[in-house]
This record gives C-alpha cells, sequence and structure tokens, in this order.
C-alpha cells in the first residue's frame, strides 16, 4: 500500500483545503471486481481499499483522483470507475499508478474504451531516483558519483550538523519560510504554513529534519516512512550558506534513518524524464543523480473525460492564459 492510498493521507489533504472530500470502494483483491457501497470506513488489508480523493479543479467542477494505485488495472475495475465518475458528475478521474519494479499497460486505450494516457494534474513523477536499501553504506556509496560523496564529507567537515526535530507548529513556520526562499529562486509554487502543519501532525511517519550551520537551520526536509519505503517528500534551502552543501549530508542522514527502520528503497521523487530536454527539474535531477545512478519510471496517468466538452473548453481557457 503506498502513502497516497492511506486514510491518514486523505484526512490531512481534506483539512489543509487540498481536497473537497474523499471516499472508499473496496475491490477484490486480484482487482477482477469493484464494489461502490456506502461512503464508511472500510479495513485496510493489502490493496483492498481504494481511496479517491475529490478536488475542486476550474469551472465550478470537480475531478475525482485516485494517486499511488498499486496492482493491475483490470477492465471490469476500470469499467466501475466510468460510472462512479458519472454518479458523482464529476468533470473526469485520474488515475496515477505506482509501481517500484514498472510493470507497464501500454496498450490500455485499446483494451478500456474512453480511458486516455494522460492527465490534468500530476502529484506521482512519472520517473524517479530511488537507492536500494538493502545493500549496505559502503555500496550506497561506492554508487554515488564522486561529487556526491565529497559534498557529504565537506557539509561534515563544515561542521553543518543535521537534527531531527519536533513536528510543531514553530519548526512548521521555519519550514515554511524556507520553502519561500527556495519557491522564490527556483520559481515553483509551494504550499502554505497551514499545509506543512498539518502534512507533518496527519502524516505519523513523517518526519522533519533540520541543517544547522553556525546555529542557523539552513535547510530542511520533510521526509515520509511507509512500509518498506522511504520517500524525500520536501525540501528546503537557504540562499546564503548553499557552498557547505548542507543537502547533501541532510538526504545521508535522511537515507541512514530509513535502513534503520527497515526500508527497502528510498525514493527521491521527481527527476526528469530521459527524453525531457530543458527540463524545470534539470538541476534538481543533477542533485539527485550525484547520490543514485538508479533512475526507474514507476507510474503512469489514466484518464476518464466524463464531460467532454466541457474539459475542451478548460484546456483551451488554460491554453490562453499561457
Amino acid at each position: 500500500m503506498s502513502l497516497w492510498q492511506t486514510q491518514s493521507w486523505q484526512e490531512m489533504l481534506v483539512s489543509s483545503g487540498q481536497s473537497e472530500e474523499y471516499f472508499m470502494i473496496e475491490r477484490d483483491i486480484d482487482g477482477a471486481s469493484l464494489s461502490f457501497g456506502e461512503r464508511e470506513r472500510i479495513q485496510e488489508r493489502d490493496n483492498a481499499v481504494v481511496f479517491i480523493e475529490k478536488r475542486k479543479v476550474s469551472m465550478w467542477e470537480y475531478g475525482l483522483f485516485i494517486i499511488g494505485l498499486e496492482g493491475e488495472l483490470d477492465e471490469d475495475f476500470m469499467q466501475g470507475l466510468t460510472e462512479l465518475c458519472g454518479e458523482e458528475k464529476c468533470l473526469f478521474l485520474q488515475i496515477e499508478t505506482l509501481d517500484y519494479d514498472w510493470t507497464s499497460f501500454p496498450n490500455i486505450r485499446e483494451r478500456i474504451q474512453d480511458w486516455v494516457i494522460s492527465y490534468y494534474k500530476k502529484f506521482i513523477p512519472p520517473y524517479t531516483a530511488v537507492i536500494d536499501l538493502t545493500k549496505t553504506d559502503e555500496e550506497i556509496l561506492a554508487a554515488m558519483k564522486q561529487k556526491g560523496r565529497y559534498n557529504i564529507r565537506l557539509a561534515e567537515k563544515k561542521w553543518v550538523i543535521i537534527e531531527q526535530v519536533d513536528k510543531n507548529p514553530y519548526n512548521a513556520r521555519i519550514f515554511h519560510e524556507l520553502m519561500n526562499t527556495t519557491t522564490a529562486r527556483n520559481k515553483f509554487a509551494g504550499n502554505t504554513q497551514k499545509y506543512y502543519e498539518e502534512f507533518l501532525s496527519r502524516i505519523e511517519d513523517s518526519q522533519l529534519l533540520f541543517a544547522y550551520f553556525e546555529e542557523k537551520v539552513i535547510a530542511a526536509g520533510i521526509f515520509v516512512y511507509e512500509w518498506d519505503s522511504a520517500i524525500y517528500y520536501y525540501w528546503a534551502s537557504d540562499n546564503e550558506y548553499r557552498k557547505v552543501m548542507a543537502p547533501y549530508l541532510l538526504q545521508w542522514k535522511a537515507i541512514g534513518h530509513a535502513m534503520k527502520r527497515g526500508c527497502k528503497i528510498y525514493d527521491f521523487l521527481w527527476v526528469a524524464g530521459p527524453d525531457e530536454v530543458n527540463s524545470a527539474l534539470a538541476g534538481v535531477t543533477d542533485f539527485k543523480r550525484k547520490l543514485t545512478p538508479d533512475i526507474r519510471k514507476v507510474s503512469d496517468s489514466y484518464m476518464y473525460i466524463h464531460k467532454k466538452w466541457k474539459y475542451r473548453l478548460i484546456g483551451l481557457l488554460k491554453n490562453l492564459k499561457k
């Protein structure tokens, strides 16, 4: 079961205002059938429960999102979801799969009517960088680029200190302020302080690490440890102290924490795909590639568009705003 398919994740989204509501459906373990019963708590077991987010999207419309779905996309299962989308009168339903040992379904458009390989908004990256945590410390370090190992040692020599800190509103505020600096520097959107507070408080297995230099917080990361996976979810850093290489040591400490917890894989989340030229992710991809050579495709996105004419209109309006 993935992080995105947990009740705590859904509750965090609602409490932070990211989604309007969520509900659960139940399918057979083998994915062969689907039951749309009452929206009540269903006991979590294996992949039998599927969590669906209901989000406002555009022009007073809602979209349904199933994020981090594991297991094969059975035709009966997909057909049942199209019926659910119609019952909910939603604009579309989007599925994002997750598979670290990638098994793709390239002929889905041929096999399943009305579904396309596309997305409205991407939450799980198609490609990510990972580390196999069943290896030893020495093997993980040896697989890194020389510059990655060097930067970890440099941060240590500069007396950068990494500490796990309490997940309280005060520390969430420090993280949010660092994130504002990071988003302004890299020109991407961040979240509100309330969102980070809710994320840290409601995702029980989340962890907040601070990197200190001369008693000042200069970098920070939010990490999530779910079952056998560790996810490097959010990062932020100060502009002034980039030369002390704190993010490299921060990563190395988080990797160590994941190994102690018994995680088998460390997911850096979000890297540019092999065919992406001039990607906005080029900088973070270079950073992550210094720490691991293992780049994998882990996700595809599928959509059933219920209100086709309105979806096309929204797409046209979005393009006009660019």
